[in-house]
């Protein structure tokens, strides 16, 4: 084979194409313009310099909402907590009234059931001695049987009665009282007297002892009677009051209504506490409305006792 260059150069057993039909590459326009600046000219800083870059600023912006949001969980924390605690401190004042209150749900609830109707039928006698009031030196005695007592309640008269000291506890007291008796103790046993409605003054001015109509009262101090008058309600007379002055307190008259006077009573005669009868409790649960009947298991009848400054002590 003829290896011998041919006309054009090219060797012999190659493809000949003819001048014209030659390929051409395309110019391609790159995307980006590329510098065409010399290339004696410098690109880069002088190496033989450095130089320190400051530290990148923090996003500001993002630490504060980070710091936003964990405040507001701190708040969300805390709130639970006291709401927890308020729960706790409801249920505590509730689980303390209910025990405080819980066994006097209602006032007849307070109150001995009343003596059986046999019993009322029978006469009563004499009561024991039982001091229930006083006022300074001046004992006040318990003016029927304690079979037939069914309560007593002070109230308000407001017509120149001197205040009593109650003997005993008071079976109705204030919220508070109530409240402080079953956390800290302290309550009074035995007698028991209610705090009645009432009335002008101090509280405990006019004494009630309860006890069924026909029920005998007796004299609740040591004295002399003074006094047997018509006793007048509503414009009708219903039994006597009868004034006694005290041996041991002559400047003081004890006064005692809702009676029939016992026919042997007269003024002038000698009477001893707890023994001399003075008469028989009266019924006026029709004439007027008796505040001791709200503890009570009747009417509220009773026998009323006040104690008030002698006549004589008024005068100028």
């Amino acid at each position: 084979m003829d290896d011998t260059p041919g006309v054009f150069g090219y060797t012999a057993g190659a493809l000949a194409l003819d001048r014209h039909e030659l390929w051409e590459e395309p110019e391609v326009v790159p995307r980006l313009r590329l510098s065409q600046s010399p290339a004696d000219a410098p690109a880069l800083r002088d190496q033989e310099h450095s130089f320190s870059v400051p530290p990148m600023p923090r996003d500001r912006e993002r630490t504060v909402a980070a710091r936003h949001r964990r405040a507001q969980h701190q708040a969300i924390r805390r709130r639970r907590r006291v709401a927890g605690l308020v729960v706790l401190a409801i249920v505590a004042v509730v689980t303390l009234l209910l025990s405080a209150f819980g066994s006097d749900s209602s006032p007849g609830a307070q109150q001995a059931p009343g003596p059986s109707p046999a019993n009322r039928l029978l006469p009563s006698g004499p009561p024991s001695p039982q001091v229930i009031a006083l006022e300074g030196s001046l004992r006040i005695q318990l003016p029927v049987a304690q079979s037939r007592l069914t309560a007593l309640g002070y109230h308000a008269s407001g017509d120149g009665a001197v205040a009593l000291q109650p003997l005993g506890s008071q079976a109705n007291p204030g919220t508070f009282t109530r409240l402080a008796h079953r956390i800290f103790g302290g309550r009074q046993r035995g007698l028991r007297w209610y705090q009645l409605e009432g009335g002008e003054g101090p509280g405990t001015t006019a004494l009630d002892v309860g006890a069924d109509p026909g029920t005998d009262a007796y004299s609740p101090v040591d004295g002399t009677v003074i006094g047997l008058t018509p006793h007048i309600v509503n414009g009708k007379r219903f039994g006597s009051e009868i004034d006694i002055q005290p041996t041991g307190a002559p400047s003081l008259v004890v006064s005692i209504t809702h009676l029939k006077p016992d026919p042997a009573l007269t003024v002038g005669a000698t009477v001893a506490a707890g023994t001399s009868k003075l008469g028989v409790i009266l019924d006026l649960s029709h004439v007027e409305q008796q505040a001791l009947a709200r503890y009570t298991q009747d009417a509220g009848n009773h026998v009323e006792i006040e104690v008030r400054p002698a006549a004589t002590l008024a005068a100028p």
